[in-house]
């Protein structure tokens, strides 16, 4: 993504601003993460690499956070999440 909002805020309604918002930081931070695992891959540096992962690490923990907000107030994405997990379940529980 590098800095580029995937869509145009202004055609958002105002009730789902909000939750549009959040999907975008947790996009960012998730492009974030790839980015520096990525990095972290190609140097041989021992203590770039280290810091690379550790930045990673961090995006991680904000993608929990903007997660967090998300659910909050998005109870279909709530619903959502646990029909997909059940469907990893039942899919996992066949082999």
């Amino acid at each position: 993504m590098l800095s580029k909002i995937p869509v145009e805020l202004s055609k958002i309604s105002k009730e789902n601003i909000d939750k549009e918002v959040l999907r975008i930081a947790i996009i960012a931070e998730l492009d974030a993460v790839s980015l520096y695992e990525q990095l972290a891959a190609m140097t041989k540096n021992k203590d770039i690499k280290a810091i690379l992962l550790d930045v990673a690490k961090e995006e991680k923990t904000h993608v929990g956070e903007f997660q967090t907000l998300l659910l909050k107030i998005d109870k279909e994405q709530v619903k959502e999440l646990e029909e997909g997990r059940k469907e990893v379940e039942e899919e996992l529980g066949k082999k």
